[in-house]
């Protein structure tokens, strides 16, 4: 609060966001968005791969308040450029990824690459996804958000954050707010302390692995 409060320059950059740990509830950070998205002045960051960190690290240097980054740990693959291959990180700007004309996926950090695995996927059985990448919660980039959400797609908002508080309540909220009311779902942690195991297992049983997100898209069409 005394850093937010004063507007100060410091920037905090925290490892095993959300669910990318087996450890139990003691090392996954559910709720982090939800807290620092609370914050006035409070830039937060989720970023997806390691393009996403390698931008972001001199756009927190520059900006001028305080920042909140969620950091992927360990070897972390670049996925963003495969799929488009300009892409490049910048703060309050949410990028299309992939291109789709049935479902419109907006998905932050780890999400976004378990939406373009599942959008592969599901295109087989001529599921046309779109993907559009949010990597900063706040800022949002309402604009894009909203244009893209109003062209008559399913919208999933998908996450690894707790439901309460992050992205998905972000985007609903500005969706009503601007009189959109597409069909709308959220694929996100359950509001609990999550079970300790696996990190596979754990991903299959909450619904955020690439299965995960293809079986709740196939049942929301």
């Amino acid at each position: 609060m005394a850093t937010a409060e004063e507007n100060l320059p410091v920037k905090i950059a925290c490892a095993l966001p959300g669910l990318t740990t087996g450890y139990g509830p003691s090392h996954q950070a559910t709720e982090d968005l939800a807290i620092f998205r609370g914050l006035p002045n409070m830039v937060v960051i989720d970023p997806c791969d390691a393009c996403d960190l390698t931008g972001m690290v001199p756009a927190m240097a520059a900006h001028a308040g305080p920042v909140y980054a969620r950091l992927l740990r360990g070897k972390v693959p670049s996925v963003l450029t495969r799929h488009k291959p300009d892409y490049r990180f910048e703060l309050g700007k949410a990028q299309m990824i992939r291109e789709g004309a049935d479902v419109l996926v907006i998905s932050t950090g780890l999400m976004t690459m378990r939406a373009l695995d599942a959008a592969e996927a599901l295109a087989k059985d001529k599921v046309d996804v779109a993907v559009l990448h949010v990597p900063t919660i706040k800022p949002l980039d309402v604009d894009t958000i909203l244009t893209e959400s109003a062209r008559g797609r399913l919208v999933v908002v998908a996450e690894n954050h707790t439901a309460n508080g992050g992205l998905g309540e972000a985007v609903a909220k500005e969706l009503l707010l601007a009189g959109l009311a597409p069909t709308f779902r959220m694929i996100s942690l359950p509001d609990e302390f999550l079970e300790a195991g696996a990190l596979p297992t754990l991903h299959d049983l909450y619904g955020i692995s690439t299965q995960g997100v293809v079986k709740q898209i196939k049942g929301w069409l």
